[in-house]
């Protein structure tokens, strides 16, 4: 176990000082209920990444090392300033237990499925108490060989603390728990994010995690955690009951397959030239919207594309809008030009 530690540190090390936007890394990261399991992965660079040479792995249950059939090798192309979402390959509509089907609104945004047996690779079963590696190299045919035993296998980024496993709110590991929002982030204490719910990275988050000596992960340092499922509302933003009484349920998704970061020229542009801005964001609920332009309408637009408020401001510079419940909206702000201004803001 030792020299799997020192192997590890070595490792880690090779990518400690990377370059802010030389990398792609981990820009989304989901744990919804049963298997709605994904991880998008952000390339910040002007030049397409062949994913062939990369590979997610899963440090299970505060494990210090990993094998290959914790890992699995990814395929496809990710294109510059663009995501790629993998998605765990439970595809049976039939399943059920541990072959339930992801749900339909997640399947849709995946790019490629993966790990479909658990004994052969069990990367993508993660629950909210494991570190997730994403890794530069190339698997061997041995399930059994520690990864960073293989030659050139090279960390670039790491969602959670390796070693670490996180309890649920009483302080046990069963059932499962995860990283929470307070001081010492492992569960105990605040609320838990990484387990059913999305954690966004930041826009201001330019390249992965790679030291494994952190003495603390805190979830929120970087990302933006929304639940992973969301009660059904309809255009009047109401909740919506199913037929046994019981509200409906969907799978809060809509922020996979795109990620907003300064890594991108354009959108260092736009901010430079933003005529309207909304903050905080993310907030509790209440918002501010300030600018140069004049606003005549804002219209917040549900994950779902359900509109759940419109306000009439004639003309207004500066003025503030509430959202009651958690999640991600789009606000859709209408100048007196004609022009048509979209943000993205969150509700924790």
């Amino acid at each position: 176990m030792k020299k799997s530690l020192l192997l590890l540190s070595l490792v880690f090390a090779s990518f400690a000082n990377a370059q802010d936007c030389s990398k792609i890394f981990i820009s989304e990261y989901v744990e919804g209920w049963s298997n709605n399991k994904a991880l998008e992965i952000y390339n910040p660079t002007a030049s397409p990444v062949n994913l062939a040479g990369y590979v997610i792995a899963r440090y299970s249950n505060g494990s210090t090392s990993a094998q290959v059939k914790n890992a699995v090798q990814l395929t496809g192309t990710v294109a510059p300033y663009s995501v790629y979402v993998a998605v765990i390959d439970k595809q049976d509509p039939n399943g059920t237990g541990q072959e339930a089907p992801v749900w339909d609104s997640l399947a849709v945004r995946a790019d490629g499925f993966y790990a479909p047996d658990y004994n052969t690779s069990n990367a993508m079963y993660w629950n909210g108490d494991d570190a997730v590696l994403l890794l530069q190299g190339t698997l061997t045919s041995d399930p059994n060989q520690v990864l960073t035993t293989i030659a050139g296998m090279t960390v670039i980024d790491i969602f959670g603390k390796i070693g670490e496993q996180p309890t649920n709110d009483q302080g046990t590991t069963s059932p499962a728990g995860g990283w929470s929002t307070d001081f010492p982030y492992t569960g105990m204490v605040g609320v838990i994010v990484s387990q059913d719910h999305s954690l966004i990275r930041k826009s201001t988050i330019k390249k992965g995690e790679t030291s494994p000596t952190i003495s603390f992960f805190n979830p929120l340092a970087e990302y933006d955690s929304i639940p992973a499922v969301v009660v059904r509302l309809d255009a009047n933003g109401d909740t919506l009951f199913g037929t046994s009484g019981n509200p409906l349920l969907d799978g809060n998704w809509n922020s996979l397959g795109t990620h907003a970061c300064d890594c991108n020229p354009l959108s260092v542009q736009e901010n430079a030239k933003e005529v309207l801005s909304i903050y905080p964001n993310p907030s509790k609920g209440t918002f501010l919207i300030k600018g140069l332009a004049e606003i005549n309408s804002i219209v917040v637009v549900n994950a779902l594309g359900q509109k759940v408020k419109s306000i009439n401001v004639k003309g207004a510079k500066s003025t503030s809008f509430e959202i009651e419940l958690k999640g991600v909206y789009f606000v859709q702000l209408e100048t007196t030009s004609g022009e048509l201004i979209t943000k993205k803001v969150i509700v924790k």
